[in-house]
């Protein structure tokens, strides 16, 4: 029986190791199931009006109404938007209560970037965000020749428009020229991969399973020979 110590251990410390892995990716799960209905939640409350001193611990996907301006400077940020295809997220200047912010007024399509758009007086109901979706080893430097941009760098944007670090998502936007189609913010880019990780560590402890117990088998068969 002694033979057998050595393959029995490792099958069973090697499971074990898995099912946990597997065991916590689903409680993962449950809290990333959680923190979304959260999100969906606040996302979807009554707007209120912007915070004295928005901060992304407190703030992040506030509901906010903002009546203002928006002034003429804006930035584009190259993105994709099934299934329309690829194209540009407008962010503009607009001036509030005596700050200027940058308002997210949605998405146009490529052959729509350089048209000119209304500023003016407007309202805009949307969500306040602080973006993650720089990486320092891959996101590509702007293209300031062509206002081509590659991601909601809320730093660099706001120092290169020259407004406060605070970014709105518009959900509407009054009066609605249907200049830029409203892209508001969602729980759907939010990435949940938790199940499927579950079910890989799951899954891996039974292939472990089964490759011991042909262990174990090869060990009976070459003692009966």
């Amino acid at each position: 029986m002694k033979q057998f110590t050595v393959p029995v251990l490792f099958g069973l410390i090697g499971a074990s190791i898995l099912i946990y892995l597997g065991v916590w990716q689903t409680q993962r799960l449950q809290w990333k199931e959680a923190k979304l209905q959260t999100i969906e939640s606040m996302i979807s409350a009554n707007p209120s009006d912007l915070p004295d001193l928005p901060n992304i611990e407190l703030h992040q996907y506030l509901p906010v109404s903002l009546k203002g301006e928006f002034v003429k400077d804006e930035v584009h940020i190259l993105t994709s938007r099934p299934p329309i295809g690829p194209g540009y997220r407008v962010i503009s200047k607009f001036k509030t209560n005596n700050i200027v912010i940058l308002v997210d007024r949605g998405f146009v399509r490529e052959i729509d970037k350089n048209n000119d758009r209304t500023s003016g007086v407007a309202k805009v109901i949307g969500n306040l965000l602080w973006p993650n979706e720089v990486d320092s080893s891959f996101t590509p430097n702007p293209d300031l020749d062509k206002n081509v941009w590659f991601a909601r760098d809320l730093s660099m944007l706001s120092t290169h428009l020259n407004t406060e670090p605070i970014l709105v998502v518009a959900r509407q936007i009054k009066p609605n020229l249907n200049e830029v189609m409203p892209w508001p913010i969602d729980t759907i880019g939010i990435p949940n991969n938790h199940f499927q990780y579950a079910v890989t560590w799951f899954s891996l402890s039974i292939i472990w399973m089964g490759m011991t117990v042909y262990w174990i088998w090869r060990i009976r068969s070459r003692q009966d020979i």
